[in-house]
C-alpha cells in the first residue's frame, strides 16, 4: 500500500521548471559541454596518460548471503550492501531496496562500445532478495541501465508484483515503454508514502547539481535528483550524481522539523558519489569531487556517510583507487573519523545502529 504526498512549498517557485520545456538546476544553470571542450579534455588525457592505472586491486569481498537473505522485513538490521558504482542495496524499515541498479557490462546503450566494467557486482541479479524498491536518481547511462531494469521488474517481489520504481518527472513514460507499470514520478520536494511491516515510510525527491539525457535529442527533458527516506528505524539520503551547490543547506533546513536531536538527528546514512571528478574545469558543474562530498556530508548534518560512484566504471581522468586514498587523505586534513564518512569493498555490508528517537520524558 502507498500513497504520493507533496513535501513541497506551496509559495517556491519552480525555479527548475524552463520555460523551454527543459529542466534546470536551482543554482548554477547547466550549459552542455561543446564538441571542442569534450575534444580538449580527451586530448589533454591522452597526452597525460590519464586515467592511470589503480595502485591496487579495487578491494572487493563475497557478500554476506546468508545476512542479506534473512534480513529481509520482519526484526531486520538496518544495513546497506556496496554492489559497485552507484548501486547498493539498503535494507531497512522493513524493506530491501536499490539505488540505480546497473549489472550490465557496459555503461551504455550498445554492448560493444562505451564504459566497460571493471570490477564485477558484488551481489548478481539472482543474489538480491527480493526487492520492493528501486530508486532511480536520473537517466545517464550508468544510472539507469535497461537490461538491470527490466530483470528486476521481472523478480516478481514478495507481493508478485515486482518492485516499485521511483523516478523524476518525466521518466514514467520510459519505464512503460520497457513495459513497466508500478513506477511513482516526482518533482522536488514531493514525496511518496508507502506501508510496510515497519511501519509508514516517506520518500522525497531533492534536488540536486546536475543534468540528464540519453541521446542528443532529450538533453535535460526529463529531471534528475536525490533521494532523503524517512523509515522508523533509519533515516538514508542518496545524492545521486551531483555537483556541489547550495541544495544541500536548503535540504537540512527543510528537513530540520523532523531530524532535531530528540528525535533521533540527522541522516543516520548518506550514500555519496565520490569519483568521477577529474578534470574539475570539465566535472565541477556535475560531479562532486571528495572534498565537496564531505562539504556534502557536513551540509546535511548526516551522522556517517559511504563513498560510492567509483572503482567500477572508468568515467574521467582520476584513476579508478584514487577517490578512497584522497578521501583517507581528507579525513586526516579535516579532523573526521574514519567511520563519520568511509568506503566499503565490493560486495561488503555495513550494519547500521537502529534510529532511536529519545522519548519525551527523556528529552527534558
Amino acid at each position: 500500500m502507498s500513497d504520493r504526498s507533496d513535501s513541497s512549498k506551496s509559495d517556491a517557485p519552480p525555479r527548475h521548471h524552463g520555460a523551454d520545456g527543459v529542466f534546470q538546476n536551482n543554482y548554477q544553470r547547466f550549459e552542455a559541454k561543446g564538441l571542442a571542450e569534450l575534444l580538449r579534455w580527451r586530448l589533454e588525457a591522452r597526452r597525460e596518460g590519464r586515467p592511470r592505472p589503480p595502485l591496487a586491486p579495487i578491494p572487493q569481498c563475497a557478500p554476506e548471503l546468508d545476512f542479506i537473505a534473512a534480513n529481509s522485513g520482519g526484526a531486520q538490521t538496518p544495513a546497506v550492501t556496496w554492489i559497485g558504482h552507484a548501486t547498493a542495496l539498503a535494507q531497512l524499515g522493513g524493506l530491501n531496496l536499490l539505488t540505480d541498479p546497473i549489472f550490465s557490462e557496459r555503461a551504455s546503450p550498445l554492448g560493444f562500445v562505451g564504459p566497460k566494467r571493471q570490477q564485477p557486482p558484488g551481489l548478481t541479479l539472482a543474489q538480491l532478495p527480493s526487492i520492493d524498491l528501486v530508486l532511480v536518481s536520473h537517466n545517464h547511462y550508468d544510472h539507469l541501465d535497461e537490461a538491470s531494469v527490466r530483470a528486476l521488474a521481472r523478480q516478481g517481489g514478495r507481493g508478485g508484483e515486482g518492485p516499485l520504481f521511483v523516478v523524476p518527472l518525466g521518466l514514467a513514460a520510459w519505464f512503460q515503454r520497457c513495459g513497466i507499470a508500478r513506477v511513482v514520478e516526482l518533482d522536488w520536494w514531493q514525496g511518496h508514502r508507502m506501508q510496510s511491516s515497519a511501519g509508514e515510510i516517506e520518500l522525497v525527491l531533492v534536488p540536486a547539481q546536475h543534468w540528464s539525457g540519453r541521446g542528443l535529442g532529450d538533453r535535460m527533458k526529463t529531471l534528475w535528483g536525490g533521494f532523503a527516506l524517512f523509515a522508523p528505524d533509519c533515516h538514508l539520503f542518496y545524492a545521486g550524481d551531483t555537483g556541489y551547490s547550495r541544495d544541500f543547506a536548503d535540504m537540512r533546513q527543510r528537513f530540520a522539523g523532523r531530524q532535531s536531536e530528540p528525535q533521533g538527528g540527522g541522516f543516520d546514512i548518506a550514500l555519496l558519489p565520490i569519483g568521477a571528478y577529474e578534470p574539475r574545469w570539465f566535472m565541477r558543474t556535475q560531479h562532486v569531487n571528495v572534498e565537496e562530498a564531505i562539504r556534502i556530508h557536513r551540509d546535511l548534518g548526516a551522522k556517517r556517510s559511504l563513498g560510492l560512484h567509483w572503482g567500477t566504471f572508468a568515467l574521467s581522468d582520476e584513476a579508478l583507487d584514487e577517490p578512497p586514498r584522497e578521501l583517507a587523505r581528507q579525513r586526516a586534513a579535516q579532523d573526521l573519523a574514519q567511520d563519520e564518512f568511509f568506503t566499503l569493498a565490493i560486495g561488503e555490508t555495513r550494519r547500521l545502529p537502529p534510529r532511536k528517537p529519545i522519548s519525551p520524558d527523556r528529552a527534558g
